[in-house]
């Protein structure tokens, strides 16, 4: 992930005087809360720092190969137990490895999703 630095402007001191006690004690906490987003606060472990979106590169997962079943469930019966057919399984033993891959490559974006949003 690189390391990107959001650049904000400092937020001046709300002044002592010339505010009623409300509107002072408001400035003050938009003041924090925004510091605190931005992580100009000094914060210690940044919880409450925002993510910005120029944080989150990761890419779209890879088209999903797994379309359809191409199995279908054809075999024989043989003494009274039904069998699966060669060819049967082996289409079936290829559709579950391409669901095995697809969701190997959700996985993987999600983990580097996961790793992004949490810096």
């Amino acid at each position: 992930m690189a390391n990107l630095k959001a650049r904000y402007a400092a937020i001046p001191d709300v002044p002592s005087g010339g505010l009623t006690n409300w509107q002072a004690q408001t400035l003050a906490a938009v003041k924090e809360n925004i510091e605190l987003l931005t992580g100009t606060r000094g914060e210690k472990d940044g919880a409450s720092r925002a993510i910005l979106k120029a944080q989150i590169t990761v890419s779209n997962p890879a088209l999903q190969t797994m379309q359809r079943v191409t199995a279908t469930g054809s075999g024989f019966t043989i003494s009274n137990v039904k069998v699966a057919s060669l060819e049967d399984y082996s289409k079936l033993i290829v559709d579950v490895q391409q669901l095995a891959n697809d969701v190997s490559n959700l996985r993987n974006t999600v983990n580097t999703l996961i790793s992004q949003l949490k810096g």
